[in-house]
């Protein structure tokens, strides 16, 4: 399983760290990602971060703002949000993919989700 923490409530234009603990499992051979569901919307994926070779992808609602990071040692996985804006409050969940082939993470694809970090950004 893995477990997010790290949500909360910040101004626009703010920062917050997302971290998801995955040391349950062989961490090395999972991509780990981020999604994220605003209420009434479908469930969004924002950043992977490859198993393989630690390259990264991102949404292009979030490229240039989010850094997707991971500590092998710590089996973590990070999220940091820069320049936050309304329109990114949502529920964001980790999710995990055994030795994915592809950058981006399909929600089919995925072997394992955590319960969700509510993150708020008000105006």
């Amino acid at each position: 399983q893995v477990v997010e923490s790290g949500g909360g409530l910040a101004q626009a234009g703010g920062s917050l760290r997302l971290s998801c603990d995955a040391s349950t499992l062989t961490f090395v051979r999972y991509t780990m990602g981020w999604f994220r569901q605003a209420p009434g919307q479908e469930r969004e994926f924002i950043s992977a971060i490859s198993w393989k070779d630690n390259s990264t992808v991102y949404a292009e609602s979030v490229k240039g703002r989010f850094t997707i990071s991971r500590d092998i040692a710590k089996s973590t996985v990070y999220l940091q949000m820069n320049s936050l804006k309304p329109e990114d409050t949502a529920v964001y969940y980790c999710a995990a993919e055994f030795m994915a082939t592809t950058q981006i993470i399909e929600p089919c694809r995925v072997d394992f989700w955590g319960q969700g970090t509510q993150v708020t950004v008000s105006s």
